[in-house]
């Protein structure tokens, strides 16, 4: 019987390439998006065409009733949760601190963290063996502006980030005894439509050139990381915060 795995935010870009990797590996897989219907039941047929199973969830989870709902969704669809992967995440609007108004600052924060506590507190109720659970994993998708700071006027999206990774190295410690492993991917400069608000391709190729490595990276090998996380290989693997940063 396949496991079980919701990804935030799974319509685009990392959350895609997780959700297509993880149906490819066996996953029963929900793909959660907030807005975009027509693509994320496009990647449900692709995925079920090549003989896979999953389901499209609308829940925008920085709304914990929306959490909720997508939770008891896939209880009824699929079954109980093995895998969390907290990918949903905007960048918002690029500011100075100084013009970052109360609604912008919501806005990030809601959905880059109060959403990964949201769909981590309903994991953890199915998972954890204090709730009668089997175990499983949790994997948050953080970035490494949590370390650097982002590109410039990044300052709300990199601090959402950090607080991210002091999120998941909590709640390692708190679920530790409970079979519920917990660790946090960072992705540096990505090649995806999230910076898009930064210049787009064109932006993301002249910055690639600055990576060690010499390149910017390919969601595919975020969601390798992620699967590799999540998977029995990484058994003793807990509180970690993982770069897939080319060496930026």
């Amino acid at each position: 019987m396949s496991k079980v795995m919701i990804v935030t935010g799974a319509s685009r870009g990392i959350g895609a390439a997780i959700a297509q990797l993880a149906a490819q590996r066996d996953f029963s897989v929900c793909i959660n998006y907030a807005r975009n219907a027509a693509i994320a039941d496009a990647m449900v047929d692709q995925i079920t065409q090549a003989g896979g199973k999953a389901i499209a969830v609308r829940a925008d989870v920085s709304r914990k009733e929306e959490a909720v709902h997508l939770f008891q969704e896939v209880d009824s669809r699929l079954g109980t949760v093995d895998v969390l992967m907290n990918n949903a995440g905007i960048i918002g609007d690029p500011r100075l601190v100084e013009d970052l108004d109360p609604a912008a600052l919501q806005q990030i924060f809601a959905v880059n963290v109060y959403g990964s506590f949201y769909c981590a507190g309903e994991a953890v109720k199915r998972m954890s063996t204090r709730y009668g659970g089997k175990g499983g994993a949790i994997v948050n998708l953080s970035s490494a502006a949590a370390r650097h700071g982002g590109l410039p006027k990044e300052v709300a999206y990199a601090a959402s980030k950090g607080a991210l990774d002091s999120f998941t190295l909590a709640l390692a410690k708190e679920v530790a005894r409970d079979g519920v492993r917990v660790n946090a991917v960072r992705p540096g400069l990505i090649a995806t439509d999230i910076h898009d608000a930064h210049g787009g391709r064109e932006a993301i190729a002249t910055l690639g050139a600055t990576v060690p490595i010499g390149r910017p990276g390919a969601a595919s090998e975020v969601a390798e990381t992620a699967l590799w996380l999540a998977s029995p290989a990484a058994s003793y693997i807990h509180g970690a915060l993982i770069d897939v940063s080319g060496g930026r």
